[in-house]
């Protein structure tokens, strides 16, 4: 079976190292990270890639992406049936299931998560500093902007009275986070992220923790596995939308042409 793999580039390594042991043959695509910062244009460019898949090649495409803050909401199968993980986010994920996502949230609702691809995706951009005293994330620009580039467009579009506002706004939504947890896998201990993240924790006041990851959820996409509990399919002409309950995503049939008058 020939499927096109077209995800996020947080997961990178993940979905490289699954696909090596893969018994579909995968075509991999990965889109730059950062479009759930402004979800409307990022579901936008996602459906571009969508719509440049060929007709007929592939006997589906396997998209790599959580809701995400209502990112994939909307997004059509044109042609060829879409597979996707019931996932809020990309840290479900990392973590192997909805429900350890959901236990992790309930025992640590103030940690904010760390893996490979956020570093990388990080220092790809630049991790360039702030006026001092600013701790915003990296990621509130585009998916190739750093920390500077957020607060000079912020002056731009804004003026700077505007921008060190939100800058504050930022670092308070920040304030409540508590712990800083990284999760990591065997295959990636080599890049001795521990010590990135406990520096991180450091600067900011957070309490590092470590997490095994748990590559269940994405051995089971990425290897042709796909129950209905875990995986939503996209019939051509469909769409996806949030579901606002456990299965988190749906698909939705387009309405017939009679019924639309």
């Amino acid at each position: 079976m020939l499927c096109k793999v077209l995800a996020c580039e947080i997961m990178v390594r993940e979905v490289c190292f699954l696909a090596a042991t893969s018994p579909l043959l995968l075509d991999l695509e990965f889109l730059p990270q950062g479009y759930h910062d402004n979800p409307q244009h990022g579901c936008g460019k996602v459906q571009e890639r969508l719509d440049a898949v060929p007709e007929g090649k592939y006997s589906a495409i396997l998209l790599g992406y959580g809701l995400c803050g209502n990112l994939i909401a909307g997004l059509q199968a044109r042609h060829t049936r879409l597979i996707v993980p019931r996932a809020h986010d990309c840290i479900t994920f990392f973590l192997g299931s909805r429900e350890r996502y959901n236990q992790q949230q309930q025992e640590r609702p103030g940690a904010y998560y760390y893996t490979c691809g956020w570093l990388e995706c990080m220092a790809r951009r630049g991790n360039q500093a702030l006026p001092q005293g600013t701790n915003l994330l990296p990621n509130r620009a585009g998916p190739q902007a750093s920390a500077a580039d957020t607060y000079n467009l912020w002056v731009e579009k804004y003026g700077k009275e505007a921008a060190d506002y939100l800058v504050e706004a930022v670092n308070e939504w920040l304030s409540h986070y508590t712990h800083g947890i990284l999760i990591d896998y065997d295959f990636t201990r080599v890049l001795n992220l521990r010590a990135q993240v406990q520096e991180i924790c450091r600067r900011r006041g957070w309490v590092f923790e470590e997490l095994a990851g748990d590559l269940t959820l994405l051995r089971r996409w990425l290897h042709g596995d796909w129950p209905e509990t875990d995986f939503l399919e996209v019939l051509p002409g469909a769409r996806i939308e949030p579901s606002y309950d456990a299965s988190v995503i749906r698909a939705v049939a387009p309405l017939p042409t009679s019924a639309k008058s």
